[in-house]
């Protein structure tokens, strides 16, 4: 049975109890909440009915425990993330702005996530993978950076895809090193997933329309532009269309454009259309943000079609 993998953080994130709340004052926090992109992404995959497969680490700890039997409730093998005696899962302390943005205390360098390695991937586990999810986010360190280099060469040997999400976080972009792990990933690339905002910060344009081209030109054979609130766009050499958004009552954002790619690679990977596969990823994230937690968010495909019903009545 083929396999969809990823690769990187898993965290639990604790998230301030009123926008504004800053770091540097006393408040109270929610959490712990399961988390991690690319877990977040795997959960999804996985809730969709697709195989899945996730590398990472966490600590012998509480919030290591969470995370593992949330994954493993919604059907993600978990056999390849390895528990870590001597070191503790990673966190992230999140707060909200009023006017949308967020800011991050992150523990992710100096935690289990960290040991993750490139004994960690071969051609034995990788066997069944033909589609491999790669996240930005992850990219945090020169050994994670190799780790997914030689798990991206296995699967393209076996003749099997990447997506990419940039994922891109102000708090590490300019980190030595990191732009070109993420231009070197972008190379490997087949499924495109960026931001609205990420659309042209690894090219040397500021035009939406000439970084779209340079990627199509440069072998990548889809993108998909995740828009927020505004919907999404697809892009190949053959069509280009867009999917309107859904108009619903914001709780929590963090983690939705984490569930909006899983449903949609899950959903190409199924064999869907990109039409089909877009409609039912774009209402898969409209849902995310009506629930609080980021890894809460995540949806089975009889939710995503009860939400789409009752958005046409």
């Amino acid at each position: 049975m083929k396999k969809i993998f990823t690769l990187g953080e898993i965290v639990v994130e604790i998230m301030a109890n009123q926008k504004g709340q800053l770091f540097t004052q006393d408040g109270i926090w929610k959490g712990p909440f399961a988390s991690g992109a690319p877990a977040i992404f795997i959960d999804q995959v996985a809730k969709l009915g697709e195989q899945a497969a996730m590398i990472s680490c966490v600590g012998n700890d509480g919030f290591g425990e969470l995370n593992i039997k949330k994954l493993q409730s919604d059907g993600v093998d978990i056999s390849n993330i390895s528990i870590i005696n001597d070191q503790t899962t990673g966190s992230a302390f999140v707060t909200y702005h009023e006017d949308g943005s967020r800011d991050f205390i992150f523990n992710i360098k100096n935690s289990a996530c960290a040991c993750i390695n490139e004994e960690m991937v071969s051609q034995n586990i990788l066997q069944d993978c033909d589609h491999l999810h790669i996240m930005g986010s992850s990219l945090f360190s020169k050994t994670i950076f190799n780790t997914a280099k030689k798990a991206i060469d296995i699967v393209k040997q076996n003749n099997g895809t990447i997506s990419f999400d940039p994922n891109i976080r102000k708090e590490i972009l300019h980190s030595p090193g990191v732009k070109d792990a993420l231009l070197f990933i972008l190379k490997q690339t087949d499924i495109f997933l960026p931001s609205e905002s990420e659309v042209t910060l690894l090219t040397n344009t500021d035009n939406e329309k000439q970084a779209i081209d340079y990627y199509l030109n440069n072998g990548i054979s889809s993108i998909v532009v995740k828009k927020g609130n505004k919907g999404a766009s697809y892009y190949s050499r053959k069509e280009f269309f867009d999917i309107s958004p859904h108009l619903v009552k914001e709780i929590d954002p963090t983690g939705a454009g984490d569930c909006f790619g899983g449903a949609y690679i899950a959903l190409i990977h199924r064999g869907l259309t990109p039409r089909t596969a877009l409609t039912y990823a774009n209402a898969c994230g409209a849902i995310a943000v009506t629930q609080q937690g980021p890894m809460q968010g995540t949806s089975t495909l009889e939710q995503i079609e009860k939400f789409m019903q009752q958005e046409k009545n």
